[in-house]
This record gives structure tokens, sequence and C-alpha cells, in this order.
């Protein structure tokens, strides 16, 4: 596995942004949907692309393309979600799928609760957003479950990374073709699994408490 931290002053000013317990629903959205796309610039700097020739207005030439099949962008639910829109901005021809899953907050054991996605990934890149790698369950079982349907390239993207979780991560997915990119990887996690300093729950923080 390998990780990769986006090192860049608009990263680092909208994350400190993001942090701040002051800034707003409204305004946590935005800055994470901005953040999120310059994460994804970093992360689809490998995504695979094929040769086409094109005429300029003034002559023949060749660039390039997107090459098929079409990469695939799952964000986790809830709070993957507000990831979407920066990732489809930077790769809109894209396809979509959605996995729901969550925490259980005894076990703190990762429970899938909703799959929309192909069955078979074969050959395909898979691009994953989630703003929190705290413990590292989700993710772990989230790429098992693309890796079992075929993909052969899976890029987790993350606001946030724990050192823990990375660890678990590196162990659990030893051997596997599996990047994980973030803004930042923090200093530990407390006693009930939140990333510190980090930025709170980040569905909450996107969408408010209700449910």
């Amino acid at each position: 596995m390998r990780i990769h931290v986006v090192d860049h002053p608009l990263v680092a000013h909208k994350l400190t942004t993001l942090r701040d317990k002051r800034t707003d629903s409204p305004t946590f959205r935005r800055l994470a949907d901005e953040l999120v796309t310059l994460l994804a610039y970093e992360a689809t700097r490998d995504v695979r692309t094929e040769q086409v020739d094109i005429e300029t207005p003034v002559t023949a030439t060749t660039g390039v393309r997107l090459s098929h099949p079409r990469p695939l962008v799952v964000p986790i639910l809830r709070a993957g979600l507000g990831m979407l829109d920066g990732m489809v901005r930077l790769l809109p021809t894209a396809e979509v799928g959605f996995m729901g899953m969550v925490r259980n907050e005894e076990t703190y054991e990762a429970q899938t609760y909703a799959t929309r996605m192909p069955d078979d990934l074969s050959g395909r890149q898979v691009y994953v957003v989630d703003p929190m790698l705290a413990t590292g369950g989700t993710l772990v079982a989230a790429i098992r479950e693309l890796i079992k349907r075929g993909a052969d390239d899976v890029t987790a993207i993350c606001l946030l990374a724990a050192p823990e979780g990375v660890a678990v991560m590196e162990k659990e997915l030893a051997g596997s073709p599996v990047t994980v990119v973030t803004a930042a990887v923090d200093e530990r996690l407390n006693d009930d699994r939140y990333i510190v300093p980090g930025l709170g729950d980040a569905g909450d923080r996107m969408y408010g408490t209700a449910g």
C-alpha cells in the first residue's frame, strides 16, 4: 500500500478552516468539495489514458483521453457524499457506485447496509471517497469488497488520516493495489476512536445530526 500526503498551501489553508469548530455546515460542505478536488488532482495522476488522433483548427495532432473501462468513483455513505461532486467535477466521464457503511459504536467495526455498483470490476480503476481514515475498518472492508469484484487499482481519498488507521490498512491490505491520498496524517486516535486534532464527525458537520 502507498500513502500520499498532499503538501500544498491551498490544501493546508482549506483544511485549517474545516478543522475550526466555528465553521458552519454550508461552509464546511463547500470547503470539503474544494479540498477533495485538489486531492483528486493528485489521486488521478496515474489515471489510465489512451492515445487519440484529433484535428485542431490548425493541424492534425495526437492527444490522450481516459481509456475504457471508465474509472469508478465510490463514495462511502453518508459523509462520502459530500466529496462526490468534487470528484466528478474532475472526472465527469467516470461512473459512480455507492457503499453504505456505518461504524458500530460499541465494537468500532464497520457494517455494510447498502451497495450499488457493478458486480464485475475487472480492469477498473476505482476511487473510494471517505472523509476520515480513523480506525481503518471501514476502508478495509470497502476495499476488500472492491477487490473481490475484480478491481485491480484502488485509490482511497480522505480528508484526514490517523496513523493507527494507516497501520491497519498497511497490515490488512498488504500486497493489494491500494493507494491512500490525504491532506494530512494527524497525531492519533482518542479513546472514542476520533482523530486528534481532527475535525470532528465529518458527516455531522456536513449535514447536521439528524438521523
